[in-house]
């Protein structure tokens, strides 16, 4: 059997692409290599921005492998230092993510989605949370979705199983941008290269105050940022990266980031 996971080097850019056919449904084993994938990327200082797609056409990912699961991979079972998707529970993961749906998103390949902060879509990518008609419950969904779209619409996801063209989940806020087929990683590389040549500091300290603001008061989560009691946020405060925006906004010149 191949690698289920194809992992590509471009520069500060990473590109992970599931490739286990004929679905890319993820069983355990593909869950502790993608977690082992995304815990690399967050340590290396080299790699500043990911992109998560899927091999193929028709499937992005439908989530958990079911037809494993009846041959009695265990739904509880080890899902990696990532948790499920190896992204969705990682610590400290505070490089930017880019998802490009190439297809069928569904279940936990929808909940992989949505742990990633920016989601470009082909336009024949489809989206739903079926689990229900599995017998079983969409959690990180759950936790995650009414927070994003509308209440109303998240719950018609997850309690009916219904199914979302692009345009539909565009129109909710869910996914960034619709692309033709053939342009969809063409998109995602342009957008992956801009966001890599901004500031990784920034970038850091942007993904670790709005998770830790996700579930904070506003107050208590700005004095944590005044205090300089998040990790990146007193890195950046410090950092020479910092001092060197100022310069280059006073020189009038691009700045250079180094990421220090």
């Amino acid at each position: 059997m191949t690698d289920p996971i194809k992992t590509h080097t471009q520069g500060h850019v990473l590109e992970v692409t599931l490739d286990r056919p004929k679905a890319n449904a993820v069983d355990l084993a593909t869950s502790r290599i993608m977690g082992d994938v995304f815990a690399n990327f967050r340590d290396d200082a080299n790699l500043r921005v990911a992109i998560i797609t899927g091999e193929g056409e028709k499937f992005f990912c439908p989530g958990w492998d079911l037809k494993a699961a009846a041959d009695g991979d265990e739904v509880d079972g080890d899902y990696g230092v990532g948790g499920f998707g190896g992204m969705q529970e990682l610590p400290n993961l505070n490089k930017p993510i880019i998802c490009a749906v190439n297809g069928i998103c569904c279940g936990g390949g929808l909940e992989i989605a949505l742990s990633t902060d920016l989601i470009l879509a082909a336009e024949h990518a489809t989206f739903a949370l079926p689990e229900i008609n599995s017998g079983t419950v969409a959690d990180a969904a759950s936790i995650k979705l009414p927070k994003r779209i509308p209440y109303h619409i998240a719950m018609d996801m997850l309690m009916t199983g219904r199914w979302l063209d692009a345009e539909e989940a565009h129109r909710w806020g869910f996914v960034n941008e619709i692309l033709p087929a053939d342009q969809l990683m063409t998109r995602a590389r342009e957008l992956a290269a801009h966001i890599a040549s901004g500031p990784p500091l920034v970038m850091a300290a942007i993904k670790e105050i709005v998770r830790e603001a996700e579930d904070s008061k506003f107050q208590d989560c700005m004095n944590r940022i005044t205090s300089r009691s998040l990790a990146t946020v007193d890195t950046l405060y410090g950092s020479e990266d910092m001092m060197e925006g100022f310069k280059a906004f006073s020189e009038k010149r691009d700045p250079v980031w180094k990421g220090k």
